[in-house]
């Protein structure tokens, strides 16, 4: 059965407990998750989506866990955000989310700047791997700050022997770091400062590329204008089998993620 959103029955997320918290570059944060709640955490889905219940100012623990208890109140109060599982560990059971810095524009990203040992949050998901077979034979990732998770994961998850090209676009020269990458990977960095203004470097990049032959996979995320214009290019001038295209927009800019969902919605439709 199908439900109106506002009358779906609530699931219970799991109740995630901050382990630490650190800064990979000055614009974005892990955050890693750690306890009992991590029993039965599915491996193998780095890169996968999941959603994020955050709770209010000042909202204690038990009061957020009560929200979601059976007899709670049914009307949605908290914040819900899409992000990626960026890794897992069973033997510990730790799980990593990595945040985008950028001030106090949302709700997520106050949180996680603001995270210490003992903050909470609320899980549900994940959903499955973007990409789970690796068969081509040349690879194509672009990414900026918002998708370097699934994009990140991916590489890890490859083959050592594969061989592409990945590209990542920064707001900093500071967040330039160190990638995990097979040797034949080729890996590029944009610094575009102006994260409020359309960019056309990724697309400039790609189109700009010495096209290889066989067969091409990508993992491509970001910023929604970076996506069309790369879809279009890679489904339209370089006829790329939709199959072999993970391509998908994680934000627009000036839209907060319910309207971005919306209108990704209604292009779907």
């Amino acid at each position: 059965m199908r439900f109106p959103l506002a009358d779906r029955p609530k699931r219970r997320p799991r109740l995630l407990t901050v382990k630490s918290a650190r800064y990979l570059s000055p614009n974005l944060v892990r955050v890693t998750f750690a306890g009992p709640e991590l029993e039965g955490f599915p491996v193998g889905h780095e890169g996968a989506n999941c959603k994020l219940l955050l709770p209010r100012d000042g909202e204690s623990r038990e009061a957020f866990e009560a929200h979601f208890a059976p007899d709670g109140p049914a009307e949605r109060v908290h914040p819900v955000r899409t992000y990626t599982v960026r890794s897992f560990r069973s033997d510990t059971l730790e799980l990593d989310i990595d945040f985008v810095a950028h001030g106090d524009e949302g709700p997520a990203t106050r949180w996680a700047q603001r995270a210490v040992a003992g903050s909470f949050l609320g899980f549900l998901g994940p959903s499955q791997p973007k990409v789970t077979e690796f068969s081509a034979d040349w690879y194509l990732l672009a990414a900026d700050l918002s998708a370097m998770p699934v994009v990140e994961a991916t590489l890890e998850a490859m083959p050592r022997s594969a061989k592409g090209v990945a590209v990542f676009e920064v707001p900093a020269m500071d967040d330039i770091r160190e990638i995990c990458a097979p040797e034949g990977i080729e890996l590029h960095w944009i610094v575009q400062t102006d994260v409020h203004r359309p960019s056309t470097a990724q697309v400039k990049f790609v189109k700009a590329l010495d096209w290889p032959e066989g067969r091409v996979q990508t993992c491509i995320a970001g910023e929604s204008s970076v996506i069309r214009a790369l879809r279009d290019y890679l489904h339209n001038e370089r006829k790329l089998p939709k199959a072999d295209t993970y391509i998908s927009g994680y934000w627009k800019i000036g839209l907060v993620e319910d309207e971005h969902q919306k209108m990704k919605r209604a292009e779907a439709a």
